[in-house]
């Protein structure tokens, strides 16, 4: 089963830069997209669904906003837009297929890095995200959250740590809550699980030559319950083309729901 998770900075200026015609060579179960930037008036026939692949869609109510979306392979038994609060809600920052007795879930986290106003608003986000992580650990189901948690974990997943200790995505209150995702509520990083010490950065800044030079972060992941994450075969970061600012996460999993 083959998993991808890809925050596209907008999914028309990914479409652009040729996204759909890669990922109809993918043969992907399932996609979870962020940041689509954009309402379903503005999606084509391909992005709605591409070659073999329905979409489901959590739109801002914001134009050219955030967004998430699932690109599904085999129909889903249920889908969940949103988390039932409100101001998040009008973000578009969740979205939930449930295929049998696994939940696959695209998860866009708020950034931080604008304001302290926006780091406020992504530290509200963590503390009333987890007692719904609370429950999906504790369901019973299997479950892979991918996406955008705009948070790097530990050194290993950021280049320039050590100038980056005070700034957003990268906050000790930030890393401690990520953390204990691991340590309190036994999900996995599935990537860190699978390569122990290799980076695999997943962002980097338009500034400078950080994506030539492979300055980046690590703040794309696939977090998942133990069952299907002890499935996992192999993981790859996406680089030989570049649709965003970020790159496609790819997950093979040995698992049928």
């Amino acid at each position: 089963m083959r998993i991808i998770s890809a925050n596209l900075n907008g999914i028309r200026s990914a479409a652009n830069k040729g996204f759909f015609e890669w990922l109809a060579k993918q043969d992907a179960d399932v996609v979870a997209l962020q940041e689509l930037k954009a309402q379903e008036a503005d999606l084509s026939q391909q992005m709605k669904e591409p070659e073999g692949l329905k979409g489901f869609f959590h739109y801002a109510a914001k134009k050219g906003y955030s967004g998430v979306g699932l690109y599904c392979r085999h129909k889903p038994d249920r889908i969940i837009t949103g988390l039932g609060i409100a101001d998040i809600d009008v973000e578009g920052r969740y979205l939930q297929a449930d295929f049998g007795n696994l939940s696959v879930v695209s998860l866009y986290l708020p950034s931080g890095s604008s304001s302290d106003e926006r780091q406020q608003v992504k530290f509200s986000f963590l503390e009333r995200f987890r007692p719904h992580l609370e429950q999906l650990a504790a369901s019973g189901r299997e479950v892979v959250l991918l996406g955008d948690w705009n948070i790097a974990h530990n050194e290993i997943d950021i280049k320039n740590w050590k100038g980056n200790l005070k700034n957003s995505g990268f906050l000790p209150e930030e890393r401690s809550w990520i953390g204990k995702l691991f340590s309190e509520l036994n999900f996995v990083d599935v990537w860190r699980k699978l390569y122990p010490e290799i980076p695999g950065y997943t962002w980097w800044s338009n500034r400078g030559q950080a994506y030539a030079k492979d300055v980046g972060w690590r703040i794309d992941y696939h977090i998942s319950t133990p069952g299907i994450a002890a499935t996992a075969q192999s993981a790859s970061v996406y680089k030989n083309e570049k649709f965003s600012d970020h790159a496609p996460l790819i997950v093979d999993y040995d698992y049928q729901p």
